[in-house]
């Protein structure tokens, strides 16, 4: 890489970091200018997996507030994590590229669709529960966990705006701040990304550069993310979550059409 190359990495790292930490979807900051500086599409996919780990963890501790009193419900959707993105990070090395990325922008689509209807969604649904004498539960019973262990095959594979399905799906079927279940998607994003990332080093290859400069620049990003996104009301972080799902979908579309 150039010195210019390397500022466009470590600058798209901290973008991404900081994108993840409050929506996700960092990964389509990341992967084009990965691809940008001549990397194959599969090399800057696992390079740019294991870069945003540090992002991760650098955002979970950041939301480390907001997970107090979610231990057991962290550990029961981290197996769903864990399962998906090893799954994920298989399909990757045997699949072929455009697998997924015809049914992609539908998920997102879907999903911002959820989370855009999601405040009227769960009056429903609460209002059901009370009527049956029911409660959510504290872990969103085993639809919630099928739905992020599908939600995980895809993030292993790609990872682009996971966190933006996991939100949609915890926040129908959780009980819960918005907020909060932000906190949970960064801890699943974290466990993606690092199982992917571990399976990736035995068996693909990585641009080690590139991941230092991303996992420097997400790490940073993660904080500044986490700083100004715990600040933001429910409204203002729902309508972030469809701006960067929509923009997410355009590219999408761009990279599988254009």
């Amino acid at each position: 890489m150039t010195i210019w190359e390397m500022l466009a990495v470590f600058a798209a790292g901290i973008s991404a970091g900081a994108i993840n930490t409050v929506v996700g979807s960092g990964t389509l900051i990341t992967f084009p200018v990965l691809l940008a500086t001549g990397l194959p599409p599969v090399t800057a996919t696992v390079s740019n997996a294991l870069g945003l780990i540090p992002g991760s963890i650098s955002g979970a501790i950041g939301y480390r507030a907001e997970l107090t009193g979610q231990r057991p419900r962290v550990l029961r959707l981290s197996v769903a994590a864990l399962l998906g993105g090893l799954t994920g990070a298989t399909l990757l090395l045997v699949l072929p590229s455009t697998a997924f990325e015809t049914v992609v922008p539908v998920l997102v689509t879907l999903a911002l669709v959820l989370v855009i209807l999601q405040p009227r969604l769960a009056r429903v649904v609460q209002a059901r529960r009370t009527r049956k004498g029911t409660s959510a539960g504290p872990n969103g019973g085993p639809l919630l966990f099928a739905g992020l262990l599908l939600a995980s095959v895809y993030g292993g594979y790609f990872t682009a705006a996971q966190g933006i399905i996991y939100l949609s799906l915890m926040g129908m079927l959780l009980d819960d701040t918005l907020q909060r279940l932000n906190a949970v998607k960064n801890i699943l994003s974290a466990v993606v990304n690092s199982v992917a990332a571990l399976f990736f080093l035995f068996v693909a290859e990585f641009d080690w550069t590139a991941v230092v400069l991303i996992a420097v620049g997400s790490a940073i990003g993660g904080q500044l993310g986490a700083k100004f996104g715990r600040k933001l009301p429910p409204t203002a972080l729902r309508t972030l979550v469809v701006t960067v799902g929509v923009v997410a979908i355009v590219q999408l579309l761009i990279r599988r059409y254009g």
